[in-house]
């Protein structure tokens, strides 16, 4: 009788050490799993930032709007040479056929040696 009770009081004190120690488990786990959702969360808002950052980077067809762009020019191959060289440092060509440099300011502030501007 009183091997079955000491049996019975290990077995209850063995269940509720058991218990404690999930209970602190889940919490450490929970938060474990707080702290990986929050860089989940951090990751994603800085990949956002950089696909956003990605795609206003994104090169445009220089051949196609220095081509819309020369098309009335009397000297096209000069015009589209130096559109071209424009065009790739600034990667943008203003709209129409001449003028508004304001629409692109890489564009209008780039100069030859004779100090004049250099794309069309």
């Amino acid at each position: 009788m009183k091997f079955f009770l000491f049996f019975l009081i290990v077995i209850l004190l063995f269940q509720s050490f058991t218990e404690a120690i999930s209970s602190v488990t889940s919490d450490e786990e929970a938060a474990a799993v707080r702290s990986l959702n929050h860089q989940v969360e951090e990751t994603r808002d800085q990949d956002s930032s950089l696909v956003k950052t990605i795609q206003s980077k994104k090169k445009i067809n220089c051949k196609y709007a220095c081509a819309k762009r020369c098309k009335l020019s009397s000297r096209k191959k000069v015009c589209i040479r130096a559109c071209g060289t424009c065009c790739t440092k600034c990667n943008c060509v203003p709209p129409g056929t001449y003028g508004n440099h304001n629409a692109c300011s890489c564009y209008a502030r780039l100069k030859t040696h004779g100090n004049r501007l250099k794309c069309p």
